[in-house]
Parts: structure tokens; C-alpha cells; sequence
């Protein structure tokens, strides 16, 4: 089975937007950098200087880190392996089809249920219903080659 790779972001970003994230992010540390040094010896440094300090240099951190492309949300189908990355700052989760006991897919979203009693909710999201349609269709394939069961619910809003 060849690596299958679906983005779940709302937009790509092109090239010259993510040089302007990368740029704009080490401006942001260098900003905060100098009012660290300039404001070091300050006889009244307060609270709100650290604060600002802390959030200039972390919102910067992760533009640069955005900007590098580690920030992308997506789910890849390789050969036993669904990798899994719904949130732009944490790592990506490698859910093992040996250790899945059942997967759940509803119309917007899909729930995994592992061996060991976890469960992993993971919604797709209502901006691209083709990409969703694409990412539900390998999910039922990769559960059917792997013999893991599978329910397909629908959700009722009343």
C-alpha cells in the first residue's frame, strides 16, 4: 500500500505567504529579544513587560514554525498505519491497526476506538466535503484491509 497524504487544512498556503510567516515570526523573536535586553535593567519592570516579552517571542515562534510547513494539519494511510495530526502544535498521533478495536464514521467526523480503552475524535471539519468524502472512503478501505470493524453512523440533531 502506497502512503496516501489529505490535508485537513481549510487553505494551502503558497510559497510567498509562508516566507512572509518565516519572516514576520523572526521579527517578532528579534522584537522581543530587544525589548528584553533594552528593558533588563529597568528599575520598574513590571509584570506586562514579561508578558508581552513571553507572548511576542512564542507568537513568533510559531509563525516560523508555520511558515517551515510543521504546522500543517493531516492524516496519511501507509501500510498499517494511520498518522494523524489534528492540532497545528502537537506531534502527530500513529494510530497501529493492530491496536484498534473499532472505528466509528459519522458524516463529519470519525472516532477510533483502541484495545486499551482510548478513544480518538477527530472531526473533519464542513469546509471541503469533497476532501472529507476522499479522507472517509480510504478510512473504510484501510479498516476493511486490516479486518478492524467498522460501524458507519449518522447523527441525528433531535
Amino acid at each position: 500500500m502506497e502512503k496516501k497524504h489529505y490535508s485537513l487544512e481549510v487553505r494551502e498556503n503558497n510559497r510567498l505567504i509562508r516566507i512572509f510567516q518565516i519572516i514576520f515570526g523572526f521579527v517578532c523573536i528579534a522584537v522581543a529579544g530587544y525589548w528584553l535586553v533594552y528593558n533588563i535593567n529597568a528599575v520598574k519592570s513590571d509584570g506586562t513587560l514579561w508578558i508581552t516579552i513571553i507572548f511576542i517571542t512564542c507568537f513568533g515562534a510559531y509563525l516560523a514554525w508555520s511558515g517551515f510547513g510543521y504546522g500543517s494539519r493531516f492524516i496519511e494511510f501507509a501500510d498499517g498505519v494511520i498518522r494523524l495530526k489534528k492540532n497545528s502544535i502537537l506531534p502527530p498521533l500513529d494510530i497501529i491497526a493492530s491496536e484498534v478495536e473499532l472505528i466509528e464514521v459519522y458524516p463529519l467526523k470519525f472516532i477510533v476506538k483502541f484495545k486499551s480503552g482510548k478513544k480518538d475524535l477527530t472531526r473533519l471539519g464542513i469546509t471541503d466535503i469533497e476532501k472529507i468524502e476522499m479522507v472517509k472512503d480510504e478510512i473504510i478501505s484501510f479498516a476493511s484491509v486490516h479486518n478492524i470493524p467498522l460501524e458507519i453512523k449518522n447523527e441525528n440533531l433531535i
